[in-house]
């Protein structure tokens, strides 16, 4: 495959907002953002492969898997820097120990806000 599919939590504002202002295509080329909560081939075959979406998102890219910390990493380092939000996510995350750090925070923000939006846990849609 060419380009990269991104698997994340469609219900979650925060996981939707950063997957689509993130500017991929004009580096990766095709850019395939998949809503974990739709199901689907590949979803099953991450989650068969031991990760846990509602923990994490992530990114397949050149024959690799990117997880959680890594996944925003990647995401940040192939992402035009064009526009203040994606200049300030280059800024958090492009440096990997900044983004492994932060990761726990962020994951714990976004369940927050899904719990306080009523929303489930993507393994139990």
């Amino acid at each position: 495959m060419t380009g990269i599919k991104i698997i994340y939590d469609g219900d979650c504002p925060f996981c939707s907002r950063y997957v689509v202002m993130s500017r991929l295509r004009k580096s990766v080329g095709p850019v395939a953002l998949i809503n974990a909560r739709d199901g689907g081939p590949d979803v099953k075959a991450a989650i068969a492969d031991g990760y846990d979406l509602d923990e994490g998102m992530l990114a397949l890219y050149q024959g690799q898997t990117y997880y959680g910390a890594d996944c925003i990493h990647l995401i940040s380092m192939l992402s035009s820097r064009f526009g203040f939000l994606n200049w300030v996510s280059s800024m958090l995350f492009s440096n990997r120990t900044l983004a492994r750090f932060s990761y726990p925070a962020l994951r714990f923000g976004r369940k927050l806000t899904l719990k306080l939006l009523g929303r489930t846990k993507i393994r139990s849609t």
